[in-house]
């Protein structure tokens, strides 16, 4: 890689929108034929900075120079005209047709009038054997994985002889073994002299893959590393502007004895023969693969399906939750792993999102109290420390770890006694993570118990008092704390005698 050849440079931009500076006089300089990742909270202005790239987002003013060509803004045929692709988390992809009408969506080959099909699988097939894999271009997209949908994503970005490849957190959807497939393409792709930008959350995928690292805070470029000189203490610390001492904080209060909730001889929603018990002031953790049967059964103790067989007790009372409401008033709360489409309501205010789940409790006469609804609001506002410029901005304007904490603000102002938190990390940053892991030890040292279902080892790991294990539906393991053992909890989740 020639450090030299600068491919890409953003230079001074600019971004505001009212009450918020999204990006702050940002200079960045992406070489050709490198990783280069970019890191920060989230809010941090990452995704504003891409869209400017994309064409998505026209900046307030600043410059966009591409191969010493220098624009003030993009359109987003400029951008693809300029050799700029784009993978976000959310795919582009239409499940009923097949993989090489997906690639050449809205881009047909065609041999006279008529749509040139054989071509296009040909083509896609050439782009899926420079990566070494053999995909039926035929195939429809509906009976893909989500990790080779990712792969379809890429083979589109090729077909457009793409120069700049963006990935905006790429491994979120995707499965351990996905996530090393996605690793080698990424490999391949740098080795075929594609620049690539790659924003993640996590880690070890930043210093697995990234030749250089940007760090980004509060709208500004805070300095730009070698990856190789560089550490995770050290790339946190700039991301946050704070010393994190410890990613998950020690909690020193005891268990109670009593138990909270209790599951016997469950059957159904995929699981099979479910046993186990939940102590006041635990925090039970959840492990498996995706598929093993962890959100179904949490769907069942909040009354989203309903079980064939077996018998749920909760404070020793037969629970029997034919709807989520019924959860609600018996204590229960679920944050979802899927906050934008079950977990907040995305259009409209942070003040409503709040309230939402006990609009009864501060009615009367089926009007709403809207002191006491603004007072709630605030209150969760300032514990949780959610960003934002008012309590009336709507939820998708805020980022996705101010998203969740508004999830969370929603089902704290329950006052519930069992809280769910269903992959309750996903796709939010360090700072934001250890914010909610203190919240957590908080909610159980007010004697709240907490069922944490997470694909996150070290998480589930550094959080969970006791680890459960499901795999196919089944219940393959538990631990305790002194025992936890990171080969034989995923032993246990794939099935493994050992």
């Amino acid at each position: 890689m020639d450090t030299g050849n600068v491919i890409l440079k953003l230079e001074n931009i600019i971004k505001t929108y009212p009450g918020v500076t999204a990006l702050d006089g940002v200079t960045i300089e992406i070489n050709r034929g490198e990783v280069h990742a970019i890191v920060g909270e989230n809010g941090a202005g990452k995704s504003t900075l891409i869209k400017t790239c994309t064409g998505a987002v026209k900046p307030d003013s600043g410059n966009i120079i591409i191969d010493s060509n220098t624009f003030k803004s993009l359109t987003p045929k400029e951008s693809a005209n300029q050799g700029i692709a784009v993978i976000y988390q959310e795919f582009n992809l239409v499940g009923e047709l097949s993989i090489a009408e997906n690639i050449y969506l809205g881009r047909a080959l065609r041999k006279g009038i008529t749509i040139d099909r054989k071509k296009m699988v040909e083509k896609s097939r050439a782009i899926f054997n420079q990566f070494g894999l053999d995909i039926n271009p035929e195939e429809l997209v509906r009976n893909l994985t989500v990790g080779y949908q990712q792969i379809v994503e890429i083979a589109k970005a090729m077909s457009q002889d793409a120069k700049i490849l963006i990935m905006d957190e790429p491994s979120a959807p995707l499965t351990n073994q996905e996530v090393e497939a996605m690793y080698k393409i990424v490999d391949r792709l740098k080795e075929k002299g594609v620049t690539i930008i790659y924003i993640s959350h996590r880690m070890n995928e930043i210093f697995r893959l990234s030749d250089r690292v940007t760090v980004m805070r509060d709208g500004e470029k805070i300095d730009t590393l070698d990856t190789s000189s560089t550490d995770i203490n050290t790339l946190v610390k700039l991301m946050v502007g704070r010393e994190l001492n410890e990613t998950y904080p020690g909690r020193d209060f005891p268990i109670m004895e009593d138990i909270l909730l209790e599951v016997k001889d469950l059957n159904g929603n995929g699981l099979h023969d479910i046993n186990f018990k939940i102590q006041k002031g635990e925090v039970l953790g959840f492990a498996g693969l995706i598929g093993a049967g962890r959100t179904e059964l949490a769907e069942l103790i909040f009354g989203i399906k309903h079980a064939v067989s077996g018998t749920i007790y909760m404070n020793g009372k037969v629970l029997n939750c034919k709807s989520p409401k019924q959860a609600i008033d018996n204590g229960i709360a679920l944050v979802p792993e899927d906050r934008k489409k079950l977990g907040a309501h995305l259009d409209i205010s942070v003040r409503e999102n709040t309230s939402i789940a006990i609009l009864q409790r501060i009615s009367k006469n089926s009007v709403v109290d809207k002191t006491k609804e603004n007072e709630i609001a605030e209150y969760y506002r300032e514990f949780l420390r959610i960003k934002t410029p008012h309590l009336e901005q709507k939820v998708k304007n805020l980022s996705g770890g101010n998203q969740q904490k508004v999830i969370i603000g929603k089902w704290l102002a329950s006052d519930p006694d069992l809280i769910i938190l269903d992959e309750p990390t996903r796709g939010i940053d360090v700072g934001a993570k250890f914010e909610i892991y203190s919240l957590v030890n908080s909610l159980v040292s007010e004697g709240k118990t907490i069922l944490m279902i997470s694909s996150e080892m070290e998480e589930i790991m550094g959080m969970s008092d006791r680890i459960i294990v499901l795999s196919e539906g089944r219940i393959t393991g538990e631990f305790n704390k002194k025992d936890f053992d990171q080969e034989k909890i995923m032993a246990a989740a794939s099935n493994i005698e050992r």
